[in-house]
């Protein structure tokens, strides 16, 4: 598609893969793109594979962005929010291959989707915007709210805790962990079990399923325009 998303489409999914950069951010280029591959994936209703680049699926959103303006920090998070809601609703099965470090909107992108594979390594996965100085965005407390362990919710929220891996799973970030060279192997694997599934069936199931926290979601996406952000510390 360009240089920061790659798209492609096999017989069972198709795979959209970030590709910005030795932090893989999200910037507003990177989301813009997204929306367009998931277009795209919608449009040939197959699941989605997200991946990123070896050793790092994404480091977050991007730091000029975010240190600009507590406008262009609001700007840059709503849309990745957005983003976020779009995931959780979307029609088709989403499974992140997460292939390393996966810190805030990289880890919000696990928290994001259907399925969460993650590969065995010294990788660092979590949210750590109140470490950086940000107090953290109502958007955000709804989706580590709904899909993190309540155990480790406040842990990750307010505590910045950063987990590997393995604990990352136990967190609720990831549902699975293997070695790199079976990451998307098996990700393929999963895929095709996945469109065994009726697609209707799924839609209905999952907005059905999630609809509560998609309604707080939304709710929250606004209350967050009107009351802006505290953007990271330079």
């Amino acid at each position: 598609m360009n240089e920061i998303i790659q798209y492609t489409s096999a017989d069972n999914h198709v795979m959209i893969t970030i590709t910005n950069g030795k932090a893989n951010a999200i910037s507003h280029e990177v989301i813009d793109a997204l929306n367009t591959a998931f277009d795209n994936a919608e449009k040939e209703e197959k699941p989605v594979i997200l991946t990123g680049l070896p050793g790092i699926f994404s480091a977050g959103y991007d730091l000029k962005s975010m240190t600009q303006s507590a406008d262009s920090a609001l700007e840059l998070v709503t849309k990745g929010s957005q983003l976020s809601h779009r995931m959780l609703s979307f029609p088709y099965p989403i499974i992140a291959a997460c292939s390393g470090h996966a810190v805030a909107k990289g880890a919000f992108l696990l928290l994001s989707v259907d399925y969460r594979l993650g590969i065995e390594g010294d990788f660092k996965i979590g949210l750590n915007e109140v470490m950086i100085g940000m107090t953290m965005h109502n958007a955000g407390i709804e989706i580590a709210k709904a899909r993190l362990s309540p155990i480790y919710f406040e842990r990750s929220v307010s505590c910045s805790e950063i987990y590997n891996p393995k604990e990352a799973v136990t967190a609720g970030f990831l549902d699975k962990i293997v070695p790199q060279e079976h990451l998307l192997p098996t990700a393929f694997k999963i895929a095709e079990m996945f469109t065994k599934l009726n697609k209707k069936a799924h839609k209905e199931t999952k907005l059905k399923v999630r609809k509560p926290y998609l309604d707080l979601l939304a709710k929250a996406i606004e209350q967050d325009t009107k009351e802006g952000l505290t953007p990271p510390s330079k």
